[in-house]
């Protein structure tokens, strides 16, 4: 797959001559949310990254000053109360496994937060590898609000990794928004940039992850997703192993050929 040549139908897909792509939930009128069909088009699309050597880093984000409401009320919401059992089983399947995609494929994403992420929104800020985000960000996992769980899409595994059992027990269920403030106190954004500055440093983080060695990013991305559960032993043999792969990289031998020569390396992902 050459990820430059993707034509989206249900959200705006960019890939730039240094590899980084740009996703943009294009709904603004409602929050960006999604319907069945943009639902499996991401997942398809992440599916396929894993084959698209042109595709470094991806930038995720939202127009019109919103990452996402989530779910489409109207066009998902409404439909699954008519819906039997085996149907939503399908249903919530198909969006767990949009998040195994995003998790799964090599390439880095960056979720670039602007104004509300909620419900699935909030999900996807959270499976996103790097979170940069504004002042006026809010993040609220509202499923229990909506009579749901808050166990959606994996957010009882992956938010307490990534800010703590308690925190993450409080928003998961009261359903309250998080402010930018608190998610970057809590380790949740990684950043807080001023609103127009949000999109361009989502993609400077981007382009900087790009440039480095894009074959050991993957494979740290692979060790920070497989050792979720595993013991400290298993964790360390696994470890072993990805770094004596990495070792026989051209990017390893280039690298220290650079350092010798007191310049800097560039990548080129082999």
């Amino acid at each position: 797959m050459k990820a430059r040549d993707y034509r989206a139908e249900h959200f705006l897909w960019s890939v730039d001559d240094d590899g980084v792509a740009t996703l943009t939930l294009n709904r603004p009128e409602r929050k960006n949310p999604l319907t069945f069909q943009s639902y499996a088009e991401m997942r398809d699309l992440f599916r396929a990254l894993v084959h698209a050597d042109d595709c470094k880093a991806v930038v995720v984000t939202g127009a019109g000053g919103n990452f996402s409401s989530g779910g489409d009320v109207h066009e998902i919401i409404g439909p699954l109360t008519e819906m039997a059992a085996p149907e939503l089983l399908k249903f919530t399947r198909m969006t767990g496994v949009l998040v195994t995609a995003w998790r799964g494929c090599p390439q880095r994403v960056i979720g670039a937060l602007a104004g509300f992420g909620v419900g699935g929104g909030a999900i996807w800020a959270s499976t996103s590898d790097l979170r940069i985000a504004t002042p006026r960000t809010k993040t609220a996992f509202l499923f229990t609000r909506v009579g749901l769980a808050g166990c959606d899409m994996g957010a009882c595994a992956i938010l307490p990794r990534i800010i703590g059992q308690g925190r993450a027990s409080e928003l998961l269920f009261t359903g309250r928004n998080m402010s930018a403030e608190e998610g970057e106190r809590w380790g949740f954004h990684n950043r807080l940039v001023e609103p127009e500055a949000l999109l361009e440093t989502a993609r400077e983080v981007a382009w900087s992850l790009a440039r480095g060695p894009t074959f050991a990013h993957g494979m740290t991305k692979n060790q920070l997703n497989v050792e979720w559960d595993m013991s400290l032993d298993a964790a360390i043999e696994s470890e072993a192993q990805a770094q004596a792969i990495c070792m026989q990289t051209q990017d390893f031998r280039q690298a220290y050929e650079a350092f010798a020569a007191k310049r800097e390396p560039v990548f080129e992902g082999n």
